[in-house]
C-alpha cells in the first residue's frame, strides 16, 4: 500500500521561535528521501511535524490527501513509522520485546496478539539480521546492532513510510554503512517510502533518490543529487567552500571541502 506524504504552507515553531515558515514540500512516493542543512535550519523539527509530533502553528500535513493532525493516532501509526535520534530502550529489554512493541497500533481490546503479528515480528528480525540477536538485551549490543532493533521495531510496524531522524549518529563508519544499506534494502525490496535526515552530505547524495537542502527554516533547493548537490549550493547553505566531484564507487555527487589550511590551490566559484 502506498501512501502520499506532504506539507504545505508550514509553519513551525516553538513558543515565539519560528523554526521553520512558509514551507511546502512532497515526498516522492517509494523514494528515499534525505533532507540536509546546517544546525538549527529545522530538519528535525520538519521530520517530527511529517510525524505529527509537532503541531504547525499554520499549514497542513496531508497523509494519504488528509490532514494529519485530524486522523486518530492509531490510524496515523499503522501508516507512518518515525525513528527518532538516539532513541533509548528501557534497562534489560531484550530486542524480541522491544520489536513486538511495534506491533502495538495493531493491537486492541478485541484483537490480540496473533500468528500474523509473530511473523510480522520474526520477518522484521530476518530483515535488519537480528534474529540471532533476538535473546539479547538491547543496551548490550554494538551501535550498529541497536540501530538495527531500533529500525527493526519500526519494520514490525508494517507502515508504508518510514521517518528516520539522523540514523547513523554515534555510529562509527563500517555501522553507517550497514545501516544505510538496509534502509536502501528496505526500500527497494519492500517498496517503502523512506525519508530521512542526515549531516554527511556525501552519504546524503550516496543514498537519496530525492535530495533536500534546507536553510533558515526553507527549502533552498531539491531534486536529485546529481542535480541538487553543487559548490554553490554547499557555499550558499552551509557557508563551506569546496569542490564537488564524481564518486568513482557510486557516481553520485562527493563533497571536498576547503578548510584554511587546506584550500592553496581552492579554485575560485566565481570563475
Amino acid at each position: 500500500m502506498t501512501m502520499e506524504l506532504r506539507a504545505e504552507r508550514l509553519r513551525l515553531a516553538y513558543d515565539a521561535r519560528v523554526v521553520v515558515d512558509g514551507l511546502d514540500l512532497e515526498i516522492p512516493t517509494g523514494a528515499v528521501t534525505v533532507i540536509v542543512g546546517p544546525n538549527a535550519c529545522g530538519k528535525t523539527t520538519l521530520l517530527r511535524a511529517l510525524g505529527r509530533l509537532v503541531t504547525p502553528k499554520a499549514g497542513t500535513v496531508h497523509l494519504d490527501g488528509r490532514a494529519i493532525h485530524s486522523m486518530p493516532t492509531r490510524e496515523v501509526a499503522r501508516r507512518l513509522g518515525i525513528l527518532p535520534q538516539a532513541p533509548v530502550a528501557p534497562d534489560g529489554l531484550a530486542v524480541i520485546d522491544l520489536v513486538t512493541r511495534g506491533r502495538s497500533p495493531h493491537q486492541n481490546w478485541w484483537r490480540q496478539w496473533s500468528t500474523g503479528d509473530e511473523l510480522s515480528v520474526l520477518g522484521a528480525l530476518r530483515a535488519t539480521s537480528m534474529l540471532e540477536h533476538a535473546s539479547r538485551p538491547v543496551d548490550e549490543l554494538s551501535g550498529g546492532q541497536r540501530q538495527r532493533a531500533w529500525i527493526a521495531m519500526a519494520l514490525a510496524q508494517e507502515t508504508p513510510i518510514l521517518l528516520l531522524d539522523e540514523p547513523t549518529t554515534y555510529l562509527d563508519l563500517a555501522h553507517q554503512i550497514e545501516v544505510l544499506d538496509l534502509v536502501v534494502d528496505l526500500n527497494r525490496q519492500q517498496q517503502r517510502t523512506v525519508v530521512m535526515v542526515l549531516h554527511d552530505l556525501n552519504h546524503a547524495s550516496r543514498y537519496a533518490d530525492h535530495l533536500v537542502a534546507m536553510k533558515a527554516g526553507r527549502i533552498a533547493a531539491q531534486g536529485p543529487p546529481a542535480e541538487v548537490m553543487t559548490a554553490e549550493l554547499v557555499q550558499d547553505v552551509f557557508g563551506l567552500r569546496c569542490q564537488v566531484v564524481t564518486d568513482p564507487a557510486s557516481g553520485t555527487p562527493l563533497v571536498i571541502p576547503y578548510g584554511r589550511h587546506h584550500a592553496a590551490d581552492a579554485p575560485s566559484l566565481a570563475g
